[in-house]
């Protein structure tokens, strides 16, 4: 087994003590991060849309920070969405005014729930870190 580094940014350590997972493993120059959601530092659900998906990305921001990348640095990304018509329009304004339009592979799937009532995305991704 190759050698991995667990990324675990500070504001997200109760979470990962919590739910036993990492917010991201590292294996070479690739970076694999976990679902990430909209959610307060408290692990609150926040309710209204937009703001939930800011804060989604505001928390996959944290964790691909921590691990030396950026949104740049994406290759693929899957996003896991509950009621996907009706939220997709201010989904996808949130997501090209933050995240590099057409820049990775992204598949996009319906589900019925996440885990925690009241969750509308769940965004996970692979970066790989660039060479220095």
């Amino acid at each position: 087994m190759s050698d991995r580094e667990i990324i675990m940014p500070p504001a997200m350590q109760v979470l990962a003590e919590r739910a036993g997972y990492a917010p991201a493993v590292v294996a070479g120059n690739t970076v694999y991060c976990a679902g990430q959601v909209g959610r307060t530092p408290d692990l609150q659900v926040i309710t209204d849309p937009r703001a939930q998906f800011m804060a989604c990305w505001e928390n996959l921001r944290l964790v691909l920070q921590a691990a030396g990348c950026s949104f740049e640095d994406v290759v693929e990304m899957t996003t896991y969405h509950v009621d996907m018509k009706e939220h997709m329009d201010v989904f996808r304004e949130v997501k090209d005014a933050l995240f590099p339009r057409g820049h990775c592979a992204w598949t996009c799937v319906g589900v019925s729930e996440l885990a925690r009532p009241g969750l509308l995305v769940e965004v996970k991704c692979i970066a790989v870190r660039r060479l220095a």
